[in-house]
């Protein structure tokens, strides 16, 4: 028996790393897709295996780093044609880096429910931002050791391979993080607002990212809409729809991004895909714990109610005695 159980356990360990490091790799593949080769670098505005890796260190623990490691290197190998010691490098730093982020936010009690503002606040600001500094660091120096990166454009390299890193984080581990806690909605619940909203997302995320009217500025409401509504599950996916659209706009050189050189358009897909970020992740965290405040309020309110009818005195009894009792005639 002892030994059966040990085998299923180790049999679900193997799975979960060979999941993570799937995942790791199909999501790298179509992160590439998109790629920006930026003075010998590719980098990608969106690298969607950092935000897997980081939701699936928080979902199965540090023990999943393995995945994680074999993720990054079948990604790397497929790259190129030789596997050099640059490339070694990176996959170590793309190891190090989500393992870095999660511990940074295990020390500060991160929850991975969302549903507190500091949550929010730590994701952004320990899971994305601090946290990717290591593997654009580490990837940085790596290819500017090889020869393959100028000295003179190492910032610039550094700064492309960062935001990538980091939109990974803000964009797709809130996406999983909800999609590990969803269940299917009854269907009382709001499904003809919810459905309106998918359309009206993508219906708003494909004409600002297309228009030559430079209204990428549109799909700010829908954002709010959603995280008023629905709060981080409706939010998130929103947020990752949008980046998604932008991105594809941006290297297509379509819309507000015709015209531009190279480095303004990645510029300009960092600064709306994580404006779109926050505002999809902080406001969906506040409007959830708002909601928690009232629900614990509300609770304490009956809860005190049932106590003080608990100590009350009870009505009529003890009154009607004293009532009841004749005069005494004194002296």
């Amino acid at each position: 028996m002892i030994r059966s159980k040990e085998a299923r356990r180790r049999a679900v360990y193997v799975a979960q790393i060979l999941g993570v490091t799937g995942a790791y790799y199909l999501s790298g593949r179509l992160g590439l897709t998109r790629q920006v080769v930026v003075d010998g670098a590719v980098v990608t505005p969106l690298w969607p295996p950092t935000g897997i890796s980081l939701a699936a260190l928080l979902y199965f623990g540090a023990r999943i780093w393995p995945g994680i490691a074999l993720g990054a290197f079948f990604t790397v190998s497929a790259i190129g044609d030789a596997f050099t010691v640059s490339r070694l490098g990176i996959v170590l730093g793309n190891t190090l880096a989500p393992l870095a982020a999660y511990a940074l936010l295990r020390r500060v009690g991160f929850r991975s429910e969302l549903a507190r503002l500091r949550d929010g606040v730590c994701l952004v600001f320990l899971g994305a931002f601090a946290g990717m500094l290591i593997s654009a660091t580490v990837g940085s120096v790596t290819l500017m050791l090889d020869d393959k990166v100028p000295p003179g454009r190492f910032w610039l390299v550094w700064s492309s391979w960062w935001a990538g890193d980091a939109m990974g984080v803000l964009v797709v581990t809130p996406v999983l993080l909800v999609l590990s806690r969803a269940r299917w909605p009854r269907l009382s619940d709001r499904w003809p607002e919810a459905c309106l909203l998918a359309v009206v997302v993508v219906m708003a995320g494909f004409f600002s990212t297309r228009s030559s009217l430079s209204m990428i500025y549109l799909v700010f409401p829908v954002i709010i809409w959603a995280a008023l509504r629905f709060q981080l599950p409706g939010s998130a996916p929103c947020a990752l729809v949008v980046s998604v659209l932008a991105i594809t706009a941006g290297t297509d050189g379509l819309g507000p991004f015709a015209g531009h050189t190279l480095m303004e358009i990645m510029a300009n897909l960092t600064v709306l895909n994580g404006c779109v970020a926050l505002t999809a992740l902080l406001l969906g965290a506040i409007v959830a714990e708002h909601q928690n405040i009232r629900r614990e309020t509300e609770h304490a309110v009956v809860e005190l109610e049932a106590l003080v009818e608990q100590l009350a005195p009870p009505p009529g009894p003890s009154s009607a005695r004293y009532d009841d009792d004749p005069p005494h005639s004194g002296r």
